[in-house]
């Protein structure tokens, strides 16, 4: 079966993001975990760029971290593990 894509994503002030697929389905990804990482990750650690630079590239959750659309110098988090370790939202709760 294939993953389906990502059509928009929606980050939030704690570090998690809305990640919203065309077959319908709503998905909350944490990515708290990257307050703890060093190397690239320090560059989206601060809230507001996490959020401003937050975007999809390479069919996934990335962060575009020149602002020129580069998809060789972004950082990316592998599709399937966006999917899988994200949690299903309901619809109804999303205002």
């Amino acid at each position: 079966m294939l993953r389906p894509k990502i059509y928009l994503v929606v980050p939030t002030r704690d570090y998690r993001v809305f990640v919203y697929y065309d077959n319908g389905e709503i998905k909350l990804y944490d990515c708290a975990w990257i307050l703890n990482k060093s190397g690239i990750f320090e560059q989206i650690k601060g809230v507001n760029v996490f959020m401003e630079l937050c975007t999809i590239m390479n069919g996934t959750l990335a962060w575009d971290i020149t602002r020129k659309r580069d998809p060789y110098n972004c950082i990316d988090i592998c599709p399937d593990s966006v999917y899988t370790e994200s949690v299903k939202i309901d619809k109804n709760l999303i205002a």
